[in-house]
């Protein structure tokens, strides 16, 4: 079986974590909590990194720093995993849903337009808190929009970055200086996952980066239970126990300083995947739109409308010749547990409503070889035929 994903572990993680283990610092403090922190707060582009212990957390985290009030309202998208909605209702607030654009599958800023307007019209623009764009399999959104919407309306944004290590975006590109910068260093908080099948892994783990010192702050005291430093065992607020370990930072900071080799090699992969199935009609390809450079984290592909299987047929028939996928997200709007909640009741998004159901990517991990490539594609291309 071609895996989906297979996380690729070298001699200096190897090092780094045997340094670990012979000094005893095993656990949450370190020197390479620090060195991981700093480093990838700066390869973004941010002053202040803050370690967790998986994206999950992170999410809660950078919610958290906003403080905000019970029925506040955060604009996410409903094409995303989970834990971007569970983020804020843990923290008290209602995500308020969005469409996503049919070319990259990421949050429409159209979308978001229409959220503010909507809820502005209901008497609850003075509930809005945040945008959380979602970076979707490797391509940003596109965020100056976004920017805009945030100035005009006062709006925080919370980038989720879990799955757009090194992906760039040209920003101010209306403007007289357009600058290309890494996403998670667009917005006020940026979010990462450090999970197996990211770009840069620590098996675990995840990180919340921000130049706001107040935001910094914040997020180190509710990774870290809310100890007051003048007496410990006192507390004043809930926080949590989201620390990461410096095992887990001393294979970041080993992944890190080889995060360009690792970053062409998702880019190869995903190139190589073009060139293969550029000529299947029956199908959409990622993209990579001009203001942006995508990473091609995992390979999605949709099926059109009039491709006789949907993307669970399609997977099955993918798994019957040894290769291995996942299905892309079911939208927020269709979650059982949202619907229970008396949440997203009669939403209908269709473009996160097709892609859930014709969507799925392709094994896409740093193990892969050209010739694993190669089986993969003439299996798509076998199959579609």
């Amino acid at each position: 079986m071609i895996p989906v994903n297979e996380p690729l572990i070298g001699a200096r993680e190897e090092e780094y974590v045997l340094e670990c283990l012979r000094t005893g610092w095993i656990s949450s403090s370190g020197r390479f909590i620090e060195r991981f922190e700093e480093g990838w707060a700066t390869y973004c582009g941010q002053k202040f990194g803050i370690a967790v212990s998986n994206g999950t957390t992170a999410l809660q985290v950078a919610v958290g720093c906003l403080g905000l009030k019970p029925g506040d309202l955060v604009i996410i998208p409903t094409f995303t995993i989970i834990s971007c909605a569970l983020a804020v209702i843990y923290n008290g607030g209602i995500p308020v849903l969005a469409d996503c654009d049919p070319r990259t599958w990421c949050l429409s800023p159209e979308g978001v337009k229409e959220a503010v307007e909507r809820e502005t019209k209901k008497g609850n623009g003075h509930r809005l808190k945040a945008i959380m764009p979602v970076h979707i399999y490797g391509h940003p959104v596109d965020m100056d929009p976004l920017e805009e919407l945030a100035e005009a309306y006062s709006l925080a944004i919370i980038e989720d970055a879990a799955e757009a290590h090194g992906t760039e975006y040209l920003s101010g590109r209306m403007g007289s200086s357009p600058a290309w910068k890494r996403c998670g260093g667009l917005g006020d908080l940026g979010v990462f996952s450090f999970y197996a099948n990211k770009a840069i892994t620590t098996g675990e783990g995840g990180m919340v980066i921000t130049s706001n010192a107040i935001f910094a702050e914040r997020a180190r005291n509710l990774r870290n239970l809310c100890f007051l430093p003048e007496q410990r065992f006192l507390h004043t607020e809930a926080g949590h126990n989201f620390r990461m370990t410096n095992l887990q930072a001393a294979i970041g900071v080993a992944q890190l300083e080889r995060i360009e080799a690792i970053l062409e090699k998702k880019k190869a992969i995903g190139k190589a995947y073009c060139e293969h199935l550029k000529d299947i009609p029956s199908l959409q390809l990622p993209v990579e739109e001009p203001w942006a450079k995508s990473i091609y984290w995992m390979f999605g592909i949709v099926l059109h409308e009039d491709t006789d299987m949907n993307a669970s047929q399609m997977a099955q028939r993918l798994r019957d010749k040894g290769i291995d996928t996942r299905p892309f997200f079911l939208g927020m709007h269709e979650q059982p547990v949202f619907q229970q909640m008396g949440l997203f009741g009669n939403e209908h998004y269709p473009v996160a409503e097709r892609l859930a159901r014709r969507g799925l990517y392709l094994p896409s991990g740093l193990t892969l070889t050209e010739s694993q490539i190669d089986e993969v594609a003439e299996a798509v291309r076998d199959i579609l035929s």
